[in-house]
């Protein structure tokens, strides 16, 4: 995988870490049914088990950037397919969540940054790798 990938993983992980303060700050786990449930899975009061896996998530992001990706892992381009797809489909649903609302909507704020960092992710990824075959360890 390329430099410039890897930086905008880690770029990505950043972006999803300003795009949970926004969620949190205009409390999204009081307006959306599946933010509800997994903020009250954690067992404390519904902000704060919003914030702990909102913070494990990051912190999920970061181990992959600096265990797999960072290192050039053998799976670190699976990783990075799997972080890039996440954010556009965040993002996107996002955007059709602020569409149904008719307006705001928590997280739409920092959707287009989830969005074009994701997408860029996708075309290095792919320029890197344009047979679409399966890559092993990069030498880069």
């Amino acid at each position: 995988m390329s430099p410039r990938a890897r930086n905008l993983f880690l770029l990505l992980i950043a972006a999803q870490a300003l795009h949970s303060v926004e969620e949190y700050h205009f409390r999204l786990f009081d307006r959306l049914a599946p933010a509800r449930f997994v903020a009250d899975a954690v067992g404390v009061e519904r902000p704060l088990g919003f914030a702990i896996v909102n913070t494990a998530l990051v912190g999920f992001g970061l181990w992959c950037w600096i265990a797999r990706v960072r290192s050039g892992c053998g799976s670190a381009r699976a990783f990075a397919w799997f972080w890039a797809l996440l954010e556009c489909a965040n993002a996107m649903a996002h955007a059709a969540l602020a569409v149904a609302a008719g307006g705001y909507f928590p997280g739409i704020a920092t959707a287009p940054i989830l969005l074009g960092i994701g997408g860029w992710l996708i075309a290095e990824l792919v320029r890197g790798n344009p047979s679409g075959k399966p890559l092993g360890p990069s030498r880069d």
